[in-house]
């Protein structure tokens, strides 16, 4: 394993992380998924999708998905509120795919 920066910041520590394992994308997008009902959540969902575009490239990630790469960083970032049609594009651009399962109540 290769030694880290001392003072990363913890979405650097994230990315860093994702760049190592891609397969941690899926557990990561996953679990922001289960969360998003929570306060927070929503912001948090696209905080990952923004972490793992950042881990492949924002601009290979854009391109793959047809978004100019500064619509990208709006629809991801803090105040971002991309469509349905952004948000699968860019998670298909990423590799991944959305899956539906039943509430366990």
């Amino acid at each position: 394993m290769k030694a880290s920066k001392p003072n990363r910041t913890h979405d650097e520590a994230v990315i860093e992380m994702l760049k190592e394992d891609p397969d941690f994308a899926n557990e990561y997008l996953a679990t922001a998924l289960e969360e998003v009902g929570q306060a927070g959540g929503q912001t948090a969902l696209l905080l990952a999708l923004r972490h793992i575009a950042e881990a492949q490239g924002m601009k290979a990630v854009a391109e793959r998905a047809g978004i100019p790469r500064e619509s990208l960083y709006r629809a991801l970032g803090p105040r971002g509120n991309p469509t349905v049609k952004t948000l699968l594009a860019v998670m298909n651009a990423s590799g991944l795919h959305l899956s539906v399962a039943r509430k366990l109540v």
